[in-house]
């Protein structure tokens, strides 16, 4: 069996980005290590064991120059729930910014948000 297990995600600042991530979309912390060059490897992963996030600092212009535009303006992360209304609800009292309202389409119930940086994602309740 194969399975993508990390998706790196370059972000300003290691603590804002954990506590967007654990905080406002609710993942846990999976692991903040310290390595020899002054980086950590920070990874967070929502519950269910799927995909994790590898939260990785920018450490130059270029890179800089790519956080929170890592897909090129499209939704390029989609966060599975079960229940919907409860996660919008929960993301939108913790401050999260959502680009349109919840919509339901064939394949289930869904909104465009965007994390600390700007990147889009989906809130996808799948239907079925």
């Amino acid at each position: 069996m194969r399975r993508i297990a990390l998706v790196t995600l370059v972000v300003d600042d290691y603590d804002e980005a954990i506590r967007f991530y654990t905080e406002a979309l609710g993942f846990r912390l999976v692991e903040d290590a310290p390595r020899p060059d002054g980086s950590r490897w920070v990874v967070v992963a929502a519950d269910d064991g799927g995909t994790a996030l590898l939260l990785a600092r920018a450490k130059d212009d270029e890179q800089r120059d790519r956080v929170g535009d890592q897909t090129g303006g499209r939704v390029g992360f989609f966060l599975h729930t079960d229940d919907f209304a409860r996660d919008h609800a929960r993301m939108l009292a913790a401050g999260v910014t959502f680009l349109e309202e919840p919509r339901h389409e064939p394949y289930g119930s869904v909104a465009v948000f965007q994390d600390l940086y700007g990147n889009r994602w989906d809130l996808l309740q799948p239907f079925g």
